[in-house]
């Protein structure tokens, strides 16, 4: 008769007992995922999760703010659809997005990602509240492009458990996302963060805590010398952009600021500036007259171009 072998269960904890390295589980994979705050960044990231299967509690402070950011789903969804096919039927997805106006709806979800506006106070208060009601073992992203990671883990009692998640606009078009680790943020806690950028099919790159981190560094000086060139009249705002275009960048500079929010640029510049204290990051005098005059590029209809009355 044939001898069967039994797999010994105790061998794992013999590899263990003699240095033998053990395996490494992977990071558990979130099933719940709140996102805060429903304007272009919060719908977006909140559409790509659900479109990933994951369940999505998306939270603002208002019914209309909550019912733009999922007319902006429909639509977003409807464009993609009509260039091919969508990984599942958009009404399951749109079904996965229940959407609060209470923080506290936030309470069972394995995740949460920020995306308020770029004010360090705003956002450290909310942070503050966020640690209150979500469970502790949530983890508590923020979409910040430049507001130190660090600083906002402080407002709360799990600063291991705080993460950057920069990702960029139009979220469910652009497959990069930037990872911050904060001065206190756990291995633990940025493996599960790498888990969900890949669940999410986003190249993570990763970044240090530095204002602007490795993108806004980059880009805000860019966009910030193409304002003071048009204020300068170097060239008409077409004249800039098709130059830059010219160079292989796939959209102009200004062009690029109004799809960002030339506020959301303004307030980039004003964090890098005042944080690392360089006069190289003052922002244009025309960018804050055109945010003065609420001029704020896509989102308001008119900014360096114009796109209709909003």
């Amino acid at each position: 008769m044939e001898r069967r072998t039994v797999p010994d269960r105790r061998s794992h904890a013999r590899g263990a007992a003699t240095g033998e390295p053990a395996a490494k589980a992977d990071p558990p994979k979130p099933e719940q995922v709140g996102v805060v705050g429903a304007g272009t960044m919060g719908a977006g990231i909140a559409q790509v999760c659900a479109m990933a299967g994951l369940q999505v509690v998306l939270v603002d402070v208002g019914l209309e703010q909550l019912q733009r950011g999922q007319a902006a789903i429909a639509a977003s969804l409807a464009r993609i659809e009509a260039k091919g096919p969508l990984p599942r039927p958009a009404t399951e997805i749109t079904g996965r997005i229940r959407t609060s106006t209470a923080i506290k709806d936030l309470a069972k979800v394995d995740f949460v990602i920020e995306a308020a506006f770029e004010d360090a106070a705003v956002k450290a208060d909310l942070f503050a509240k966020l640690d209150a009601a979500c469970k502790p073992a949530a983890i508590l992203a923020s979409n910040t492009s430049s507001i130190s990671i660090t600083k906002l883990a402080a407002a709360t009692k799990r600063p291991s458990q705080v993460v950057g998640m920069h990702f960029m606009n139009p979220v469910p078009m652009i497959a990069y996302v930037e990872l911050i680790r904060g001065l206190q943020t756990a291995d633990a806690t940025m493996a599960r963060t790498r888990e969900l950028a890949k669940t999410l099919g986003k190249t993570a790159v990763e970044s240090n805590d530095s204002p602007g981190f490795i993108a806004n560094r980059v880009l805000m000086p860019m966009i910030n010398e193409a304002v003071f060139a048009l204020s300068e009249n170097v060239g008409t705002a077409e004249a800039i952009d098709t130059m830059m275009k010219g160079l292989s960048f796939p959209m102009g500079p200004l062009a690029l600021a109004d799809l960002i929010g030339l506020d959301v640029c303004l307030a980039v510049l004003e964090v890098m500036q005042r944080d690392l204290g360089d006069p190289k990051y003052r922002p244009a005098p025309l960018l804050r007259q055109y945010v003065q005059a609420g001029w704020l590029g896509r989102k308001s209809g008119r900014g360096f171009f114009s796109y209709g009355a909003k």
